[in-house]
């Protein structure tokens, strides 16, 4: 299967051009992974594949994973450990809840593009875009087909 049985071309093009724009309001990196399954804990599955992409690499330790499993209808959404210690606890809830709404009714894209947008929001606060701010990390949906990490 393919990237493609999820989310067609112009819904990728829509959610990429959201991270983009996200990330203007902050030095935030926003990444979104696309998976068949995951039999796992969603957050552990996220934690494996964070790490496999290397997200912990940011100077300010500020990226953020959000991970749907699709055939499973599970997802995570995660920050490093630069997030963690500086938002509230219970940070993702708002945007967890969104996104669960948006995949409830079908529309993956929608909810991501909301959810992206709402993170760079969030994240805004905590981590404004500053003078050496460039794009650390891809702005490209990251898939894999039928991953290991994914599967444990």
């Amino acid at each position: 299967m393919a990237l493609t049985d999820f989310l067609n071309a112009d819904e990728q093009r829509r959610i990429e051009q959201a991270i983009e724009a996200a990330e203007r309001d902050t030095s935030g990196e926003i990444c979104v992974h696309v998976t068949r399954r995951c039999k796992a804990d969603p957050v552990k599955a996220a934690e494996r594949v964070f790490n496999r992409l290397g997200l912990y690499r940011t100077r300010r330790r500020n990226a953020v994973l959000v991970l749907v499993a699709y055939e499973s209808r599970r997802f995570a959404i995660i920050g490093d450990s630069g997030i963690n210690e500086a938002v509230p606890s219970g940070f993702w809830e708002s945007e967890k809840d969104t996104l669960a709404a948006y995949l409830a009714q079908g529309r993956a894209a929608d909810g991501l593009c909301r959810v992206v947008a709402e993170i760079g929001s969030s994240l805004r606060q905590y981590f404004p875009p500053d003078e050496v701010d460039n794009n650390e990390l891809s702005n490209q949906i990251t898939y894999d087909d039928n991953s290991e990490d994914n599967e444990a």
